[in-house]
Formats: C-alpha cells, sequence, structure tokens
C-alpha cells in the first residue's frame, strides 16, 4: 500500500470544513451533469442517435424534481461520506428504481416498448455505478491519510475484528492493513478488503505489510486462550493492544474501538470461576452492610460488589475524606442509573474510635461487616511501626469489639498472604488481626468472625504493574527489586467477589484462603510487558535494547517468596478457589497479656519491646532488616552525633 497522498491535504482538509449547504450544491451539481451524462450514452447506446433538445429537457425536469427529491428523503443526500457503509446500496436501488419507473413510462409514449426497456435498462446502470462509485470513491480520497497512520494487524477476524476494522478505517491514527487468525475457515478470505492469513504467519505478515501493531480483537476469548496468543506475540517486536471485554461492549461500558493495553490478568491466563449467587447473596441481600476502609483499592470493590447484591443499606467507613467522597458519589450514581433501592450511607472515622464504630453499627443494626481498613504497603508500615501496629491490630479489636456488642452477625478481616511467617511488621500485624478475631469467635458465638487472606492484586494502590507501564512510557528503566522475587496476583474484582462468597461459608473463626494460581516472577512480568509495548529489553550482558531492567535490591523487610499457609492443614469447600485452613492460635490468655505488652512498647515508643512481643507471639515472625522507622532511627543518629560533638569537644 502507498504512502503516496491522493488528494492534497490542504484541500482534503478545506473540503471537510465547507458547510453542509456547500456540500450538497456540490453533490447535486456533479450528480446533475453525471446523470444528464447517463442518459445520452443511453439514448446513443440503444437508439444510435444524439438526444434532441426536447428529450434532454425532459431528462433534466425528471432529475430536477424527481431523483434529486426522492435521494434527499430517502437519505442519500443526508449520509456523511467519510463514514459511508454498504446500506448505500438500499438507498441507491430505491432512488434509481423509482427514477427508472418514471422514466420507462416517459420513454415508451415515444420509443415503443422494447426500445423503452433497453433504455431505462441501460441509464439505471450506469446511473447506479455513478452513484454508488462516486460516494465510495469520495469516501477513499478523503479518508486516504497512509502517510500519516501507523499500520495495524488485527488478530481475530470474527465479529469484532469486523467492527474494529470498519471503525479504524475512519482513523486518523490506525491503518488496517491485515487480518491473521487461528480459525482456518477464514484464511485466505477478504473481509473489509483486507486479506486474512494464519496466526502462524503473523510475523511474516508484519513484514510484508510494514505494520508495527497488533490489535486483538477477541473479546470473547477466554484468558487462558489470550495467554496463549500473547505467548506466540511476545517475541515479535510489535506493540500489542486488546479491543475490551464481550461484557463491556455488550454493557455499553466501552466500544469496540477503544484499545487499550494488554490486561496483565491476560498474561496470567487464569479465568475467574463463575460466583455461586446463593453464596453471594447469603449475607448481603436485603441486608444492612457496613465496609470499614471503603475508599481504599479491596474496600471500594467490595461496596460496588455488594451494591450489585441489592442489600438494604450500604455503609461506607472510611478515615480518608477525599476516598469516602469518591466512592460514595460513584456508588449513588450507580443507584441513580441501575434504579437501585440501597440507601447509601458514608461515615467518616477511624477503626480505632470504638465508640465511633458501636454507635453507627448499632444505629442502623449493621449485619455484615466488611473489615478491610488496614495499612498495607510493606515499607510504609515499616517506616511508621507504632502507627502500623495501632491502626491494624488496635483498630481491628476495637472494630471486632464493637461488632460483638452491637450483635452483628458476620464480620469478615481481610488478610494478606504477608501474614503468613512474616518479616515485616505489616505482615505480622494483619496475623495478630487474624488471631484477635479467632479470640473473639472463641468469646462471641453469637457473631460469626472469619478471615479470608490472599496476596497481591492487580492494578491496586502500590501495585507493580501500573509502576512499569509508567516507566515504560517514559523510556525505562524498569525497577525490580530482585531477579527471584515472586508473587501470587490476583484481579481486585475476582478477590472481593470472592471474599464475599467465603463469607457466607463462615463457621466462626475461619481462616479462609483464596486459590492464588501460580505465583509469578516479576522480572518475567517486567519482560512481557516490554515486549508487548513493542520494545526490546537491554541486556546487561552488552546486547542492545529500549528498555532496561534494573535491580534496586530488596526494600526493608521485603520477602522473596509469600506463602499462604501456615502449615499444612487446609480443607476445601463448595467454592473451588476458596480453601479452609486450621490453624492454632495463642489462648485468649495469652493472646490478651501479649497485646498488653504491645500496648506498651507503643506508649513507650520502644521499638526493641515491640519487636520482641511481635516474635513471642506471630509464629515465624523474624524480621529481616534492623529498625526502620523514621523517628527511632533519626533519634538514633542525632544521639551518635551528640555523643561524636562531645568526644570532639573534650579532645579540644
Amino acid at each position: 500500500m502507498s504512502g503516496k497522498q491522493l488528494v492534497p491535504e490542504p484541500f482534503r482538509v478545506g473540503l471537510l470544513r465547507l458547510p453542509r449547504s456547500y456540500k450538497l450544491a456540490m453533490s447535486l451539481g456533479v450528480d446533475f451533469l453525471a446523470l444528464m451524462f447517463a442518459t445520452a450514452f443511453a439514448i446513443q447506446l440503444v437508439a444510435g442517435r444524439q438526444p434532441t433538445g426536447a428529450e434532454f429537457v425532459v431528462a433534466a425536469l425528471i432529475h430536477v424534481f424527481v431523483l434529486f427529491p426522492t435521494g434527499v428523503l430517502t437519505g442519500y443526500y443526508r449520509a456523511v461520506i467519510r463514514f459511508l457503509s454498504l446500506d448505500l446500496l438500499l438507498v441507491v436501488t430505491r432512488v434509481v428504481s423509482l427514477y427508472a419507473l418514471i422514466l420507462f413510462a416517459a420513454a415508451s409514449t415515444h420509443y415503443g416498448y422494447s426500445v423503452s426497456w433497453r433504455l431505462v435498462s441501460v441509464y439505471s446502470l450506469v446511473a447506479a455505478i455513478w452513484l454508488v462509485g462516486s460516494r465510495f470513491g469520495a469516501r477513499q480520497l478523503i479518508n486516504k491519510r497512509a502517510r500519516h497512520r501507523e499500520r495495524v494487524i488485527i488478530y481475530g477476524a470474527g465479529s469484532g475484528g469486523v467492527r474494529l476494522a470498519k471503525s479504524l478505517a475512519f482513523s486518523p491514527r490506525f491503518l488496517p492493513v491485515a487480518f491473521v487468525d487461528d480459525q482456518v475457515s477464514n484464511v485466505g478470505r477478504s473481509i473489509e478488503n483486507l486479506r486474512v492469513y494464519p496466526a502462524r504467519n503473523v510475523a511474516e505478515v508484519a513484514e510484508k505489510t510494514h505494520a508495527s501493531r497488533i490489535f486483538l480483537a477477541m473479546p470473547s476469548a477466554s484468558r487462558r486462550q489470550r495467554r496463549r496468543i500473547l505467548d506466540h506475540l511476545e517475541p515479535l517486536k510489535l506493540r500489542v493492544q486488546t479491543i475490551p471485554d464481550i461484557g463491556d461492549i455488550i454493557a455499553s461500558e466501552a466500544r469496540v474501538d477503544d484499545v487499550r493495553e494488554v490486561a496483565v490478568e491476560d498474561l496470567l491466563g487464569r479465568d475467574p470461576v463463575p460466583p455461586k449467587l446463593d453464596l453471594l447473596q447469603k449475607q448481603n441481600a436485603n441486608k444492612v452492610v457496613l465496609v470499614t476502609g471503603a475508599g481504599g483499592s479491596i474496600g471500594s470493590e467490595l461496596c460496588r460488589q455488594v451494591l450489585e447484591i441489592k442489600p438494604r443499606k450500604l455503609l461506607l467507613f472510611e478515615q480518608s475524606e477525599h476516598a469516602l467522597y469518591s466512592i460514595e458519589r460513584e456508588l449513588r450514581m450507580k443507584c441513580a442509573e441501575s434504579g437501585l433501592s440501597t440507601r447509601i450511607i458514608a461515615f467518616l472515622g477511624s477503626v480505632g474510635d470504638k465508640a465511633r464504630m458501636l454507635e453507627v453499627l448499632t444505629t442502623f443494626d449493621v449485619e455484615t461487616v466488611y473489615h478491610a481498613a488496614a495499612y498495607k504497603h510493606v515499607p510504609m508500615v515499616e517506616h511508621n511501626a507504632f502507627s502500623g501496629i495501632d491502626n491494624n491490630v488496635f483498630g481491628t479489636e476495637s472494630a471486632a469489639e464493637a461488632a460483638i456488642e452491637a450483635g452483628v452477625s458476620t464480620f469478615v478481616l481481610i488478610s494478606t498472604d504477608k501474614a503468613v511467617s512474616p518479616t515485616n511488621i505489616m505482615g505480622a500485624s494483619k496475623r495478630l488481626a487474624e488471631m484477635i478475631l479467632q479470640r473473639a469467635s472463641r468469646r462471641s458465638p453469637r457473631t460469626r468472625f472469619c478471615m479470608v487472606r490472599f496476596g497481591n492484586v492487580l492494578a491496586s494502590s502500590g501495585s507493580v504493574v501500573p509502576l512499569f507501564r509508567e516507566q515504560i512510557r517514559k523510556g525505562g528503566p524498569v525497577t525490580v527489586t530482585h531477579p527471584e522475587i515472586t508473587r501470587y496476583f490476583m484481579t481486585i474484582p475476582e478477590a472481593a467477589q470472592l471474599v464475599v462468597q467465603a463469607a457466607a461459608l463462615a463457621e466462626g473463626g475461619d481462616v479462609f484462603v483464596l486459590d492464588m494460581g501460580q505465583p509469578v516472577k516479576i522480572v518475567d512480568l517486567a519482560r512481557k510487558l516490554i515486549h508487548l509495548s513493542g520494545l526490546t529489553v537491554h541486556n546487561s550482558d552488552g546486547e542492545e535494547g529500549d528498555i532496561e531492567i534494573v535491580f534496586t535490591g530488596l526494600r526493608p523487610a521485603e520477602k522473596l517468596y509469600e506463602e499462604l499457609l501456615i502449615g499444612s492443614n487446609v480443607s476445601g469447600t463448595e467454592h473451588p478457589r476458596i480453601l479452609r485452613a486450621n490453624e492454632q492460635s495463642p489462648s485468649d490468655g495469652d493472646l490478651s497479656r501479649s497485646l498488653a505488652e504491645l500496648r506498651t512498647a507503643i506508649d513507650e515508643r520502644d521499638h526493641d519491646k515491640l519487636r520482641a512481643v511481635l516474635s513471642s507471639t506471630v509464629e515465624g515472625y523474624g524480621p529481616s532488616d534492623g529498625i526502620q522507622d523514621y523517628v527511632w532511627n533519626e533519634r538514633r543518629l542525632s544521639a551518635n552525633q551528640k555523643v561524636t560533638d562531645l568526644k570532639e569537644y573534650r579532645k579540644q
């Protein structure tokens, strides 16, 4: 396909900017001249002579008073040339058929039946060819901007691919040059003037067409299928993007031409298990539900999932005013759009404020609590240890006690895989929060306490994926802490949905573990994202590439590998992705003493004592680094500096 522009850009732009009335007048004028020529051609071909002046006058009158008004009424002259479709054929058929009947009636009185029939047939054919061909030719000329458009291959010649090709025909940025498809029956066909090639030959097709991008147009494909395709495309130096999921298109939440970056969940290739409706509804439908940390990544998604189940009231509890405002506004808009009668109520407050929690729980007769409020970033909690423990441990204790006093039916803690054999304070604090709920379950059988433990969620605050994408956009380097660091991943919606279902399985004191699939090496994830952006990795061995991967070293208290279980005592549930872990916890008396010592350590700002209590209480806790608290270290440096200054002074 030539890159030469068929219509000069100034002329094309000027033509497009003309008023609609001017364009209509030009179309009518050009069509009049062309159709008068068609009349003369038909008479010359059939009668073997030039038309007389009277015949020209009759033809002109019929064109002006019949053909053109019919064209306006049927929409022929209302169509925008840049966006013409094959529907134009139907319109032209109506216009020409009506004109042909009138022309036949007029010609029969002059020529007779036989000649008139042939005359009208020739004229109709020429007129139809002109009316259709001129419009599509004009569309091709106006839309022809090959020099300025990036060449793309569409992967998938199904309905999604065809719709995408039609949309891209008017795109100022992209020029579709070929289809590739896995279906043998599609190979060799021509769709939207594009040849369909076998998917296995995509590299050769890209080289032949000079394409630099691939659009995956397979909205209904499973994640497993998409991963297989992405694994095949990854080695190619082509940027790979995708159109939205078919569910989003059907729900009008996205258009087929909303081309996006490849979703990282497609790289993982794990298809979500359809939810069990009875489990979703059991603790939520027509109930009063409260979500703590409602403005966070997990908390906000829990709110969205619960709202779909139509609770009677949905209470949002959050200490960040901005986050609370955002999620409340979103949910209210969703209720209005969907006609939901659920009452949305937003509360500012801290879970550590038991009085505030209790007044909300009792006033609104809350039945189900999802406790997502927590400080979750490992380095942040490590640098602010006392605040992290206060919020994650004593905030959970406060919320659990308020739930017991208010008679809440079900209390669900959102936990983490970092609670297993933790090397950091965040993980230890979450394991302590689990122990607190296990103790609460023994103390109050009326309230069913459970906790749901899972790994990293994609696109949450602090997730590596948005960071990697941003670094790639800036040209690198992409930063990874360690070549061997490995993590479990799950999408936020899937995690939230499984949490809601796990709540329905609780018997009291349960530790649920979500099946996270296979762990992923972070450096492999970084490489895939770089390759699918159409770039190459700069190799430390000297091989040149576009993006460099830099290893920055493990962050304070960061682990190479995460675990989901303490021990191996685990059993299944009625949901294939939800497992029940049978784990021991300290006696109530021992845990209460440990919590009291922990409170003293916080009040006294004693880091050594804090670590000692965590080590004696949380199984497997073993700090991998020294104390990282900013205040503690600053004071220690100041004290050391004072000693140094005093020694220098004495020397003098």
